[in-house]
């Protein structure tokens, strides 16, 4: 068994499809803009990020990844889409 086939294809084909529309901050994914500064600092607050390895899973369109990259750490992030 593969991590693909633990997936339902017709949920990674709809984030694949609006791979396009997740950095911009006017679009239909502005709430998540809006929240990350929220959710970067609720994580710094409890890690110091600041060379820290970090692993986002499921990273979806990379907007925390980039947010914890820029506070310093050094982040891998996965998403099957």
């Amino acid at each position: 068994m593969n991590a693909t086939s633990l997936a339902d294809p017709a949920e990674v084909a709809k984030f694949d499809a609006a791979a396009h529309r997740f950095w911009d901050e006017r679009g239909e994914f502005r709430p998540l803009h809006r929240l990350n500064p929220v959710r970067l600092a609720f994580v710094a607050d409890r890690a110091g990020l600041q060379g820290q390895r970090v692993a986002d899973i499921g990273c979806g369109g990379g907007l925390v990844a980039e947010g914890l990259a820029r506070a310093g750490a050094r982040v891998t992030a996965l998403d099957l889409a």
